[in-house]
Parts: C-alpha cells; sequence; structure tokens
C-alpha cells in the first residue's frame, strides 16, 4: 500500500533524471504488490521498483516507469511540480 509521494529535492530530480517517482509505503508490502497498485492506481506500466527503509524505519518506494516522461506526467495530477 503507498501511503504518499515523497517530494523531497533528490525524490523530484528523480522525475526528470530517471522517469521516477518516489512514494512512502507500508513496510508490509512487497515490491510485486506495489507495482501492481502503482500500475493499477495511476494506469501506467512500471519498469521496476526499488525499495529502501530509512533509519527512521520508513520504506520508500522508488518507482521506474517504462514510458518516457509518465513520471513526470503523474507527478503534475499529484501536484508535485
Amino acid at each position: 500500500m503507498l501511503l504518499k509521494p515523497i517530494t523531497t529535492e533528490k525524490a523530484i530530480s528523480g522525475i526528470e533524471l530517471r522517469n521516477a517517482l518516489t512514494f512512502q509505503a507500508d513496510k508490509t508490502v512487497s515490491k510485486t504488490e506495489l507495482k501492481a497498485e502503482v500500475e493499477k492506481e495511476y494506469g501506467a506500466k512500471v519498469k521496476s521498483v526499488n525499495t529502501q527503509i530509512t533509519p527512521k524505519g520508513v520504506k520508500k518506494a522508488i518507482v521506474i516507469f517504462k514510458d518516457k516522461g509518465k513520471a513526470a506526467e503523474i507527478a503534475a495530477k499529484l501536484k508535485l511540480v
């Protein structure tokens, strides 16, 4: 389950540089489940999902999209940029 988009400077730069969006996610959700949820909710094909757990115990999911420019389009819909 995706909780909210992360809007740090590094996450925002990833939109243009890597065609990726970064979300805070529930710690119990797998990469496969995250991929399926993003594809269903935003209607975009996902190339890969990378996850990490921060020292504060927050799970971050970096979702990289297949279609060029799709991350920027979704970020605009979410009013991140």
